[in-house]
């Protein structure tokens, strides 16, 4: 399995030396990093992201995620995360490889499986290690950037191969669960459409509960276990968030918190640097004087 591994990441050392979310093929994202990097917050998509040197640590929520060689990170949902990469040098850079989650794919191909187990409560991420079936269906769809001329015609019959696998592994369970409407993570995730949708608003709970068509109680209980975070922590983070980006265009820190929801500035200066490190001005420079502070993969 090492020399497919090491034949992948070839591959991708001669298509970026860099992080590169999108590539001609479709949903696919490569990146190549160097060297370890500082801790970066974003909101990734649901996807699937395959590391094939070097690691990452990302935190979501209360839980601490290391993925390293030939381990696969799976994102049901939308998530706020921070990550860094850990190890990575020159000779032996961090290489991975990602795949936007496509719902109509997954809900298409498994109409056509046999039914998996009974569905239980899951989280809506998780790391587990990669099979060699897994990721040889990888390599198949990462050869389509040395011949472009067939990604049309090639690339949906080997994502679909990418999703088969995925299915028929420890992350199954998970997947299994996104592509069906009434599913727990299928319900949590159309309360995390409102948030986004919403995040400047207050929140009440027993509206989100109502949109998951759940008891409070039991919303609760499925929100936290899918994000590993409360429906509350989790607008925050949003609302960070989307106050970091209106910092970077010159914003001031009090017209930003206002135009996030927040009614106390001295509040949203110390929930920003307890996520960020450091007070809204001084982080707002920084991003500013920082090249690739949009790097996530």
């Amino acid at each position: 399995m090492q020399d497919l591994i090491d034949r992948m990441s070839r591959r991708i050392c001669r298509h970026t030396d860099g992080m590169r979310p999108e590539t001609p093929v479709p949903r696919v994202g490569i990146g190549v990093a160097r060297r370890h990097s500082t801790p970066v917050t974003t909101l990734y998509e649901p996807m699937i992201c395959v590391v094939l040197q070097g690691s990452k640590q990302v935190l979501i929520g209360d839980r601490v995620l290391r993925y390293g060689p030939a381990s696969c990170f799976v994102a049901t949902l939308e998530l706020p995360a921070t990550g860094c990469v850990i190890e990575a040098t020159s000779d032996a850079p961090y290489v991975v490889a990602s795949l936007a989650l496509d719902r109509e794919a997954l809900a298409i191909l498994l109409a056509d499986l046999p039914p998996g187990p009974a569905a239980r409560p899951q989280a809506g991420f998780g790391v587990a290690p990669v099979s060699a079936e897994l990721l040889d269906a990888w390599d198949h769809l990462l050869a389509l950037l040395d011949t472009p001329g067939d990604i049309a015609f090639l690339a949906p019959s080997r994502e679909r191969e990418v999703l088969y696998r995925l299915l028929l592994g420890a992350h199954g369970p998970i997947l299994r669960q996104i592509a069906h409407e009434d599913s727990r993570l299928s319900q949590v995730r159309r309360a995390i459409g409102w948030i986004r949708r919403n995040f400047d608003q207050t929140l009440r709970t027993e509206v989100l509960a109502g949109i998951a068509g759940m008891s409070v109680p039991s919303f609760h209980r499925h929100f936290k276990t899918a994000t590993a975070m409360s429906p509350l922590q989790y607008q925050k983070t949003l609302r960070l968030q989307a106050a970091r980006r209106l910092l970077t265009t010159n914003t001031d820190a009090t017209r930003a918190a206002y135009a996030v929801g927040y009614e106390s500035t001295s509040q949203f200066s110390r929930e920003y640097a307890r996520l960020f490190g450091a007070p809204p001005a001084r982080d707002a420079e920084r991003l500013r004087s920082a090249a690739h502070a949009g790097d996530t993969i």
